[in-house]
């Protein structure tokens, strides 16, 4: 079997330009930008900022924070409590958010699928779909956050360790190397398993009426067989990523960074972006779809 990129690509760019273009209606746009928003609402923006080195850096009040912090919390149960209840809070908003999310995932793909602009509709149609994938989500989320938190753990106390031992620069680099090594690899596999989960396992969800479990054990038996295209997948994607970034940032810089706060504006943007998330989409249902008939999602058009 040969495995195409470019030609899904290419045939997703098609059905995009089909779906939005031709005739433009903006009023799908908006429909359709909604539900692309809504699937996209717990998706990482990869948003940072660094400042320089400071040579006066206290490391002694850096790696006493954390015991300063909680004599804080200790000597402030008023502070401590409102904290408290502001995490509780939080984890709620984002349950919520998860959950919509979950059922967007479904309503954007329906659309990009039968090129339609439905939002009741498939809301209702694939709510056990949607209630599945959330709890997956849900832990599925969690999960790599407390990984994340327990690899920052171990760079602070390896840090720590390292400056209160006044270790050679060899062994400081060693440590940074490996610390950077971690995270590199944190971030490929749960990278590569929220996309397997997004772009696949939810398509694949969708086509057969089955839970998140089924999903999966769908798709792992067909990434044992065809693991490297899937691989491969990832890296194309990761370039695509990539441009489009590069894109963005061109069009701020020409338009004096109002087009990227425009872009920043919830719903607004996905609005604005909705060639390209709807070409994402349908690049992975068209790569999906050369694995055989039975991953194919789209309607078969019969020549009258």
């Amino acid at each position: 079997m040969q495995i195409n990129y470019s030609q899904p690509l290419s045939a997703g760019f098609r059905r995009m330009k089909n779906a939005l273009f031709q005739p433009f209606d903006i009023n799908k746009w908006f429909k359709v930008g909604f539900t692309a928003w809504l699937a996209g609402l717990t998706d990482c923006g990869g948003n940072g900022s660094g400042n320089g080195g400071n040579s006066n850096t206290n490391w002694d009040e850096f790696f006493n924070f954390p015991q300063s912090a909680w004599d804080w919390l200790m000597n402030n149960p008023l502070w401590a409590n409102l904290i408290l209840v502001g995490l509780i809070f939080l984890v709620i908003v984002i349950s919520v958010c998860i959950w919509v999310s979950s059922r967007g995932k479904f309503m954007f793909l329906h659309n990009v699928v039968h090129n339609k602009a439905e939002i009741s509709k498939p809301w209702h149609e694939f709510r056990k779909q949607g209630n599945s994938l959330f709890i997956f989500e849900f832990l599925f989320g969690w999960f790599a956050f407390a990984v994340f938190v327990l690899f920052i753990s171990y760079c602070f106390v390896t840090g720590k360790t390292l400056y209160e031992t006044d270790a050679s620069k060899e062994a400081i680099f060693l440590g940074i190397a490996q610390m950077v090594l971690l995270f590199l690899g944190y971030l490929v596999v749960f990278g590569y398993i929220t996309m397997f989960l997004k772009d696949f396992v939810v398509p694949l969800m969708y086509k057969n009426r089955v839970g998140v479990a089924k999903g999966w054990s769908m798709f792992l038996v067909l990434f044992a067989k065809k693991a490297l295209p899937f691989i491969f997948y990832g890296l194309f994607i990761f370039i695509l990523g990539i441009a489009v970034a590069i894109a963005i940032i061109f069009f701020a810089v020409i338009t004096c960074c109002i087009g990227l706060l425009v872009i920043a504006i919830p719903y607004i943007g996905s609005v604005l972006l909705l060639p390209v998330s709807y070409t994402f989409r349908a690049f992975s249902l068209e790569f999906l779809s050369q694995f055989g008939e039975e991953y194919n999602l789209f309607p078969i058009v019969t020549d009258k």
